[in-house]
């Protein structure tokens, strides 16, 4: 891979983590406009099994997605850089935070911005996905499975189950069709998830957070706000962290870009300051460059068997719902009164009429917005 291919990964990354409000939904969207869309490094359906497979593995799915498009673009190298420049936006930026908060005691209000960005970032996603639903839905099959998915996700059944339910169902449903059962659930691999020991927390030294963090990345599905369980029974529990600095961990989670995981650099600087936060982070991100690893090349080799892609297409439609859920979710959140729906709606014309129009500017637009409306009384 040449050296142009890596400086474009490290620019388009660093940019994403920057930029990337409203959790892994968002910056998927955000991955898929600039990768697929006006990039065009892969095709929707390599992007689509990309989301698949990085459903599979534990840990934060948008930083596992920026670690696949580094390797696809850019080669190992590029697994690295993509990852590492995805990740180190929101960590400096939640280092700040969490400097500002040992010292002061307290987080700066930025509520007005936040009140335009999510209403945005909703359009955003339905943007993004309203293509990616339209490639996933090749069958009947597939679009039962589907709707299936997403009434589950609904219901708050958990995601892995989900995922696994719909892929394993899919090839069940085909090897009926072709009354092949016998010979084909011979070939069915079953994937393992890997399992770390259990390590105590037995004092607040930086080797036992890194060991916390690197357990809880390892073994951890689901989104960032399963995190702060963990995060609660490892830590709060033990008397390492209040539970006041887990929930302010958390607010600064939710206002800073990038992934929600750069939570823990905050904790693990309100532990063990400077150093606490760079074990802490290198903890619980390392996983998912090794996950990433092993399995990036296995998605191409999945997609040419028969068996497999059957399994994968499933997981590519039970994926999209669930980012749909997610979406509906937030928009409970996010809409609620009338200049929020002004934003919204203001915010899908653009991303589905400007196609064109980088996914910042309207995070930015919404933003400015919000704080400008707040002053507004009707």
């Amino acid at each position: 891979m040449s050296q142009n291919n890596l400086k474009e990964v490290a620019k388009l990354f660093l940019k994403l983590g920057t930029i990337g409000f409203g959790g892994p939904a968002a910056h998927i969207a955000m991955m898929q406009d600039e990768v697929v869309v006006k990039k065009k490094w892969m095709t929707e359906q390599h992007f689509l099994d990309l989301i698949g497979a990085t459903n599979l593995i534990p840990g934060p799915n948008s930083t596992e997605m920026a670690i696949h498009i580094g390797r696809e673009r850019a080669g190992w190298k590029g697994l690295i850089v993509a990852g590492i420049c995805f990740i180190l936006p929101a960590v400096i930026i939640t280092g700040f935070f969490a400097w500002l908060y040992k010292q002061y005691g307290q987080l700066p209000q930025i509520q007005p911005f936040l009140y335009g960005i999510k209403p945005a970032i909703v359009a955003i996603i339905l943007a993004a996905i309203f293509p990616l639903a339209k490639k996933s839905l090749k069958t009947t099959q597939l679009a039962i499975i589907g709707i299936i998915a997403f009434i589950l996700a609904l219901f708050q059944f958990n995601e892995i189950a989900i995922l696994f339910g719909a892929g394993f169902f899919a090839i069940l449903l085909t090897t009926i069709k072709n009354n092949d059962l016998k010979t084909n659930t011979k070939n069915v691999i079953p994937f393992s998830l890997l399992q770390i020991p259990n390590t105590s927390l037995i004092s607040a030294t930086n080797f036992n957070l890194f060991l916390v963090f690197l357990k809880i990345g390892a073994i951890l599905y689901g989104s960032g706000y399963v995190l702060f369980a963990f995060l609660d029974a490892e830590l709060v529990t033990k008397g390492i962290l209040s539970r006041q600095q887990l929930i302010d961990a958390i607010a600064v989670g939710q206002f800073t870009p990038g992934p929600l995981f750069s939570s823990v650099t905050f904790i693990g600087y309100q532990i063990n300051g400077f150093t606490g936060a760079v074990v802490s982070t290198i903890g619980i991100f390392l996983p998912s460059f090794l996950f990433v690893a092993l399995l990036n090349p296995l998605v191409t080799k999945m997609r040419n068997s028969k068996l497999f892609s059957t399994f994968l297409d499933a997981l590519n439609v039970a994926s999209v719902a669930i980012i749909i859920t997610v979406c509906y979710q937030m928009s409970k959140d996010a809409i609620t009164d009338w200049r929020t729906i002004l934003i919204a709606i203001a915010s899908l014309l653009v991303t589905f009429g400007f196609k064109k129009m980088n996914s910042a500017l309207v995070v930015l637009i919404g933003s400015l917005a919000g704080y400008a409306l707040t002053f507004i009384n009707l």
